[in-house]
């Protein structure tokens, strides 16, 4: 089995100017050479067919993508209409500032197949193609945020898979993302 980075993926976790909230201490190429030279510690089926999750313990310094919120820490979320990519449109993301989250201790590569991939416009030389990755403190997966499925349902030309929406998930994932949120630097 291969893996390649997408483009979408290779731009949201190796953006040009690092952050300290994405994937640490690892350039693109080092990413796919260890993802092809490791077997997983576990293989999770993602929220389709053409999906499927991939976890590895941290060899990076990477830290994890979410903070619990506190009365303590509510203060600092902040909120915008942000796209992306610019073929997208803007939706309401929000984060934490002035936090930063411990070191993860798994990394969870989000894998597409090749054959999803090309209905999505995305041609690869690989069996399989990164979409994105979780970077998390337990082998499981965060739960896809309620505006990804939203656009998932939407369909491939704005932004999304074609997957219908499935309400127990989406109410699932509304439950974990009122409790949780992303950080920035």
């Amino acid at each position: 089995m291969s893996i390649v980075l997408t483009p979408f993926a290779r731009a949201r976790l190796f953006p040009r100017e690092s952050r300290r909230n994405t994937i640490q201490d690892c350039t693109p190429g080092e990413f796919e050479r260890h993802l092809n030279e490791h077997e997983p510690l576990q293989v999770l089926d993602g929220y389709a067919d053409f999906c499927k999750l991939h976890v590895h313990r941290n060899w990076t310094s990477t830290r994890c993508l979410t903070i619990p919120i506190t009365d303590d820490n509510r203060h600092l979320l902040r909120s915008a209409y942000e796209a992306r990519s610019k073929s997208e449109l803007p939706v309401l993301t929000r984060w934490f500032e002035g936090l930063q989250a411990p070191v993860a201790n798994y990394l969870v590569v989000i894998l597409y197949s090749r054959e999803q991939l090309l209905k999505e416009g995305e041609r690869i030389d690989a069996d399989w193609g990164v979409v994105g990755c979780l970077y998390t403190a337990e082998p499981e997966e965060i739960p896809m945020a309620p505006i990804t499925m939203m656009r998932n349902a939407l369909g491939v030309d704005e932004g999304g898979s074609g997957v219908p929406l499935d309400r127990e998930a989406y109410r699932r994932s509304v439950e974990f993302w009122e409790r949780n949120a992303n950080w920035r630097p």
